[in-house]
């Protein structure tokens, strides 16, 4: 299970620190079946900032998104793997700061695309690859990369009761 190794209230107006179990519950319930946009930004060569929507799915205690190959965001994560994904889940914003490797693993991949399948994208798997008969215009065409999103830092702002804002460090 990804627990934090650290936790650090951020909230200025005395509000307790949010559990981790509060953002990563959200991930786990809708990720999959409610319309989400995780923005994905990744790192230029020069170091200029490139954001994107991506359809991204928790699963096994990780988080998964797609790319095709000749996105400006594959090519990024191929150069540099350093990146953060942002999403404003219910009753709470969330940025995740990490680094994204692409998936190789044909039996995962497999089970990621029974998980999307199941909840209405006719995602199938293709080896390490996915293939459907459509996916967001950003995610270029077919095939289409899997990548594991390793968290490394979380912030949390609440935006229903209770209030609060936190962050959370998880270890290397």
């Amino acid at each position: 299970m990804t627990e934090p190794t650290r936790t650090r209230n951020l909230d200025i107006y005395g509000h307790a620190e949010l559990p981790w179990s509060r953002a990563r519950d959200l991930l786990a319930r809708d990720s999959a079946s409610v319309d989400l946009t995780f923005f994905l930004t990744t790192v230029r060569p020069d170091g200029r900032p490139h954001t994107a929507g991506v359809g991204a799915l928790w699963d096994s205690e990780a988080l998964y998104f797609t790319s095709g190959p000749g996105t400006l965001k594959s090519r990024l994560l191929a150069t540099n793997a350093a990146c953060s994904v942002g999403v404003r889940l219910q009753g709470i914003d969330l940025t995740l700061e990490g680094s994204a490797t692409r998936v190789a693993d044909p039996a995962t991949v497999a089970h990621l695309a029974a998980v999307y399948h199941a909840n209405g994208w006719p995602v199938t798997a293709d080896g390490d690859t996915f293939t459907a008969p459509y996916s967001a215009p950003s995610a270029g065409p077919p095939p289409w990369y899997v990548y594991r999103f390793d968290l490394r830092t979380a912030f949390g702002i609440a935006t229903a009761e209770p209030h609060g804002a936190t962050r959370w460090d998880f270890s290397e």
